[in-house]
């Protein structure tokens, strides 16, 4: 299998799709990062896509990115509203399930971030790195490593490194840092994963030699090439 090569253009992202609990913790400083995280976005002139949830540290975040002048982008299944809520704030769209939540996100988002959080939070977070790794989209991923919060997830990714189940490579697909303003200096600054860290795939081939369109999975919008 090949691999894809870095690049030096520079992605610029419009907007930050946040991962992030419904949950607020049991730790206040997640919250207060959420909070700083939505400031930080609306600081830079970004738009905020997110799970669409009132509650936990999706609200903080949204209703934090809201009140600083971001444009604000949501998606939430119907169902999920029973216990995630719908926040009235910015532009929200109810979607059918899970998956279009997902496919919507990612096509509206320029970057992700990820926030403390459950089951849900890291699904999304390996989703859109398995995404990168198969060259499907090749948008900055970040990590808000409060508190060490993620400390034991990325020890079993660095040991899956070493025995030999990811690239050491694709460890550079994640861009991982403690401070608000530090991820987002970093993520704003990535340019690409290093050498070898993708697979070279074609996804506009379906097999038989014919070109079809490429799939839309985090392609669409929210980043501009400089």
């Amino acid at each position: 299998m090949t691999t894809t090569t870095s690049t030096t253009t520079t992605l610029t992202p419009t907007t930050i799709c946040v991962f992030c609990g419904s949950s607020p913790g049991t730790n206040p400083l997640y919250a207060a990062a959420a909070r700083d995280l939505g400031r930080a976005i609306a600081r830079r002139g970004l738009g905020l896509v997110y799970g669409g949830g009132t509650h936990g540290l999706m609200g903080a975040v949204a209703n934090a990115a809201h009140d600083a002048g971001a444009p604000v982008l949501g998606f939430i299944p119907q169902a999920m509203t029973q216990f995630e809520g719908l926040l009235p704030v910015g532009e929200m769209h109810l979607v059918p399930d899970m998956h279009t939540r997902k496919r919507r996100m990612a096509e509206e988002a320029g970057a992700f971030i990820a926030l403390p959080g459950g089951f849900g939070t890291l699904e999304e977070l390996f989703e859109m790195l398995t995404w990168s790794q198969l060259a499907i989209h090749r948008k900055p991923i970040g990590i808000l490593n409060t508190d060490g919060f993620y400390a034991p997830l990325l020890a079993l990714i660095d040991r899956a490194v070493q025995d030999g189940f990811i690239r050491p490579q694709a460890r550079g697909l994640l861009v991982v840092r403690d401070t608000v303003d530090e991820l987002m200096e970093a993520v704003m600054a990535f340019e690409d994963a290093p050498a070898g860290a993708r697979y070279g795939l074609d996804w506009t081939s379906d097999g038989s030699g014919k070109k079809v369109a490429p799939p839309d999975h985090g392609k669409k919008g929210g980043v501009v090439d400089v």
